[in-house]
């Protein structure tokens, strides 16, 4: 049991100093353990941390783990320090947003013709939020940046992974089709 308190503490101390999210295969191979092992270590924590009414828990995020801190505390952090900038996700952005996560890897150009307008603001704003990112580049002429979403995408959104993202069925992919259609022909006419 003292063995088991001495890892937990070094994982903990991992998680705080690294303040980022941290791989369970690199956690394991610090404290020398197998991952299977480590995954139940770092699950009991999170569930005392629940139990014990903490201000901070761990969060799981692709395969990987990170110490934050509870929702249930922030008004007292708000208090001892500045407000903390918001910023606000228009419907522009949000629709750039979806269409990164949904078709990731994605360049600008391809994003631009699902909006059908330029979108260079959009992603600059994405990425300038911690919510798109540079992913690589496509191998084709002038190699454009491929974007994709990032673990601050996740974790503002509550998911584990992209996997979690609610599908469309394919009435309401129907439906999509024809409003853009429409829209599209009423631009013709003007």
């Amino acid at each position: 049991m003292k063995q088991i308190k001495k890892l937990q503490g070094a994982i903990e101390a991992i998680l705080f100093t690294m303040g980022e999210s941290v791989e369970l295969s690199k956690i394991a191979k610090a404290i020398e353990q197998d991952e299977k092992t480590t995954r139940k270590m770092i699950h009991a924590m999170m569930d005392n941390y629940d139990a014990e009414e903490r201000g901070i828990r761990i969060i799981e995020l692709n395969d990987a783990f990170q110490m934050c801190t509870k929702k249930e505390a922030y008004e007292y952090l708000i208090r001892v320090a500045s407000q903390p900038k918001r910023y606000v996700l228009t419907d522009v952005l949000l629709e750039t947003l979806s269409i990164i996560a949904y078709k990731q890897p994605v360049t600008k150009l391809e994003i631009e013709k699902i909006r059908g307008v330029k979108s260079d603001h959009a992603v600059n704003k994405l990425v300038e939020y911690g919510l798109a990112e540079e992913v690589g580049r496509l191998d084709a002429p002038g190699r454009p940046i491929l974007f994709g979403t990032t673990e601050e995408f996740l974790r503002r959104f509550c998911v584990q992974s992209l996997d979690e993202l609610p599908s469309l069925n394919p009435e309401q992919m129907e439906h999509f089709k024809e409003e853009a259609e429409e829209e599209a022909q009423l631009k013709l006419d003007i």
